[in-house]
């Protein structure tokens, strides 16, 4: 079993137009597999079968098409302080979704990166 680091980075998210053309693309191409969440989201299984390693979505996040990277929290509200102090914007959240809670933040390049806190802690 995959154990996970506070702040390490857990989980990327990619941002297309088409779920469905998405996961034929890629399991064609890499083997991937996919755990379905509706038509417009899609977890990427983990190579071993266990857990997730990121995620294929529509929507809103896409901005220039880039990945979303996302850290995992064992403590959202400190992971926000400290993004804060360190002189990073929030950009999104928190907020609660199906796996726990997340936020999205710009660090002081420009980045847009994501920390979530899992909901099982």
């Amino acid at each position: 079993m995959t154990r996970h680091t506070h702040h390490s980075i857990d989980y990327v998210e990619l941002h297309v137009d088409d779920v469905a053309a998405a996961k034929a693309f890629y399991g064609d191409v890499f083997g991937w597999a996919f755990n379905d969440y509706g038509p417009t989201y899609a977890g990427i299984r983990a190579p071993d079968g266990d857990g997730e390693v990121g995620g294929i979505t529509t929507g809103d996040q896409r901005g220039s098409g880039s990945p979303l990277v996302l850290m995992i929290s064992d403590d959202l509200e400190a992971s926000l302080a400290a993004v804060r102090g360190g002189g990073g914007e929030v950009v999104e959240g928190p907020f609660d979704y199906p796996g726990g809670r997340r936020l999205h933040f710009r660090d002081p390049s420009g980045n847009v990166l994501g920390v979530f806190e899992p909901s099982d802690g």
